[in-house]
């Protein structure tokens, strides 16, 4: 009877350790991602505490990770995704600029000024744009607008 106290003893022991290493993990990033395993670590260590199979264990550690992070997932990347800041760069997602110097995706050139500011560009989709074209911004990606050429009434492309 004894050498099985020592055992679960033990069991516990190795679960304060995965859960305090999941812990550590968690506290060096900013991706939730082994919070859920300390959970489960925990549960699991109150079990071995208990004296239980470690079969049971890990069995319990296994559903209570994948339940909370279930459950928790949705919430927290929700929580992530509001911390989003909007910069004054974003408003000119949609605006209509000019091509100040041809956009080459291979020679990594281009210039488009929009709203009287000059900003590095590449093509959306690698097609070359020639100086004066009339184009709209579809994303930013870092310090580079992302645009396609703007297409008149009849289907062809503005100069």
């Amino acid at each position: 009877m004894e050498l099985d106290h020592i055992v679960s003893n033990v069991d516990a022991l190795l679960w304060l350790l995965l859960m305090i290493v999941c812990l550590i993990a968690e506290a060096s990033t900013a991706t939730l991602f082994s919070i859920w395993f300390a959970i489960g670590a925990l549960a699991a260590m109150i079990i071995a505490l208990l004296g239980l199979p470690l079969w049971l264990q890990i069995l319990v550690f296994v559903a209570v990770s994948g339940i909370v992070l279930l459950v928790t997932k949705p919430l927290t990347e929700k929580m992530i995704n509001q911390k989003t800041v909007k910069t004054n760069a974003d408003r000119v997602i949609g605006s209509i600029g000019i091509v100040k110097k041809e956009i080459n995706n291979i020679s990594g050139a281009g210039l488009v000024e929009v709203s009287g500011q000059v900003w590095s560009a590449r093509s959306a989709n690698g097609q070359l744009i020639t100086e004066g074209q009339t184009v709209v911004v579809n994303k930013i990606e870092g310090v580079k607008l992302i645009v396609d050429p703007v297409e008149n009434s009849e289907g062809k492309v503005e100069n």
